[in-house]
């Protein structure tokens, strides 16, 4: 019988005849889970140091480990490593070069361990690293619409509903809701990265080792807050993902919206808001046109997101326990979540802090559609009205305001006493955009001075992370 170290598989032992040529790529994952390289190695580090204050492997097996190891993540560093789709993925490709480097304390380095454990911790330390990254984007975005709502605090603007014009708010309350979406986004990232930072290293293929491992020890060497608690669950559960992915469809929706918002803003129908030249893009044929491409394209990519996220739930929903071969199928949606959000959140912190509001342009579309009419029953109301009889009233002064083609403002005193008595000169005061905003002072409200008030609180917000 040959050693098993000659079969290109570090699991041919079982097997009588090579794996079918198609069937090795087929099943392999090496081409997409070796972005998992640089963490495959630090598990392995830490498993090894555990084994060796076990007394499982000697302090010379370690060293010649380390080492060994330290060589490997150079040539991956590099790209010198001899990267082999029939070691089928990762794991195998480290473990195999580690041992054709060192020798026989290489092939020890997988006792009390499975792929099964070792790609559960893999994943979880990729992704824990990832959350990191996406979370100081979200930051980076949000400080930058802090600065504009601060910058923008007065600067009028009009508020919708059924995008129809509403009331006036200005641009940097309109800012700030923006960053009430990301500052519950960051909250559901730190959320699933609190759930997921548990070790499932010691599991091992699903029914824990017979060997006296410390996984204690493994869990603090990883930056894990402790171990996982039940061997079965910790190399099938894939929740952490799932939740990933549905915190990441959350993120992108909200980046659609903004987006959405900005393509309107920029048509020559609204002329709200200038973006930078170098995030947008002409036309092959029209010289005049300056298109939003970024938005347009990050509103694109949320389905993308949120079809990854489907995919992982219908991944995971008939799988009995423990872990099972589909579950390769995990991590080219989840790399792509990561890849696609990070992208997205960065192209957004690069191009907000550079956005120009067109205050004039902006105000004018605020007194559009008779946006003080509440303005008016609220001041009815103040005079001693009830609100549904104010609402009527006012109801019938817009429609006369349709007929001539007239604002609320615009109207005489006398136009607007023949709807009621109780209204006086000072009903000019509340039927100007600003007084309307400025009427909205307080928690939440529309009032420049809550504006500035809430910019600088949710810097300190941002501050406290």
């Amino acid at each position: 019988m040959s050693d098993q170290s000659d079969s290109p598989s570090l699991w041919g032992g079982r097997f009588s005849e090579a794996t079918d040529s198609f069937v090795q790529r087929f099943t392999a994952s090496v081409s997409f889970d070796q972005r998992m390289a640089e963490q495959d190695i630090r598990g392995s580090l830490a498993h090894a140091r555990m084994l060796a204050a076990t007394d499982i492997l000697s302090k010379e097996e370690l060293e010649s480990i380390e080492d060994g190891l330290a060589t490997v993540q150079q040539e991956i560093n590099s790209n010198t490593f001899p990267w082999s789709v029939e070691r089928e993925d990762v794991h195998m490709n480290i473990e195999a070069r580690l041992t054709a480097l060192i020798g026989e304390a290489g092939k020890k380095l997988h006792t009390g361990r499975s792929r099964n454990d070792q790609v559960a911790t893999d994943i979880r330390l990729y992704l824990r690293d990832a959350i990191d990254a996406i979370a100081a984007e979200l930051t980076r975005l949000q400080t930058g619409l802090i600065e504009l709502a601060s910058t923008h605090a007065a600067t009028i603007m009009p508020g919708f509903t059924h995008l129809q014009g509403a009331q006036p708010v200005t641009f940097g309350h309109h800012m700030l809701a923006w960053n009430e979406m990301l500052e519950r986004d960051y909250s559901r990232l730190m959320d699933c990265r609190k759930r997921m930072n548990q070790c499932p290293l010691g599991a091992a293929a699903l029914a824990g080792t017979t060997f006296p491992i410390d996984r204690e020890l493994t869990a603090a060497a990883l930056g894990f807050t402790q171990p996982t608690n039940n061997s079965l669950d910790s190399v099938s559960d894939r929740d952490f993902a799932i939740e990933f992915a549905a915190a990441s469809a959350l993120i992108l929706t909200h980046l659609s919206r903004m987006s959405e918002e900005l393509v309107l803003w920029t048509s020559a129908q609204f002329q709200f808001v200038e973006l930078p030249d170098r995030f947008c893009t002409g036309s092959s044929i029209m010289p005049q046109k300056k298109n939003p491409d970024v938005p347009e394209l990050v509103r694109g990519k949320t389905g993308r997101v949120t079809g990854h996220l489907v995919a992982l739930l219908t991944l995971m929903k008939g799988q009995p326990l423990a872990y099972n071969k589909d579950n390769q199928e995990d991590k080219e949606p989840l790399f792509d979540c990561i890849d696609t959000v990070l992208d997205c959140l960065r192209a957004f912190a690069d191009m907000m802090p550079h956005v120009m509001p067109r205050k004039e342009r902006l105000r004018e579309a605020a007194k559009a559609g008779f946006a003080t009419a509440t303005d008016l029953a609220d001041y009815l109301v103040r005079k001693g009205l009830a609100f549904r009889d104010a609402h009527e009233i006012v109801g019938k002064a817009v429609a006369e305001g349709v007929r001539q083609e007239l604002d609320l403002a615009d109207m005489s005193l006398s136009a607007l006493q023949s709807f009621s008595t109780l209204i006086e000169a000072d009903v000019f005061d509340v039927l100007t955009v600003e007084g309307s905003v400025a009427a909205r002072d307080h928690l939440g409200g529309t009032a420049p001075a809550q504006v500035r008030i809430a910019a600088i609180n949710a810097g300190r917000a941002l501050e406290t992370r």
